[in-house]
């Protein structure tokens, strides 16, 4: 079982910055793909982005690419998302989740942060 933490969150500016952190623990992090998901009020669940174990392959959704870095940090079983640019639009909880492999069933989920743009 992995246990994951979602940190970061909170209130911005448009145009302002933020660093999400997804802490896991309970497993061997490293075996997992990682990705961030984001669900706006009233809307449903939108992947973001998402990486495999070791970090050499990459996903972004249309909507973040090129504002949003993921990261991932396996020594210190965590995974970041750097947000630049920040839109009023991106306002969302942001959830982060685990899988055995890039592309199969999300197992592991966080409990979320909210990100609020001020536009």
């Amino acid at each position: 079982q992995v246990q994951l933490v979602e940190s970061g969150g909170g209130l911005v500016q448009a145009g302002d910055s933020l660093r999400l952190s997804c802490a896991a623990s309970g497993g061997t992090f490293s075996n997992y793909a990682v990705g961030w998901f984001r669900q706006a009020p009233g809307k449903e669940r939108e992947f973001v982005v998402a990486m495999t174990s070791s970090g050499g392959t990459t996903n972004y959704a249309d909507s973040v690419k090129g504002r949003f870095t993921i990261s991932r940090d396996n020594a210190k079983n965590t995974v970041y998302l750097q947000m630049n640019s920040l839109k009023s639009e991106d306002t969302a909880v942001y959830y982060c989740a685990a899988a055995r492999r890039l592309g199969f069933r999300y197992d592991y989920w966080g409990q979320g942060t909210q990100v609020t743009v001020s536009s």
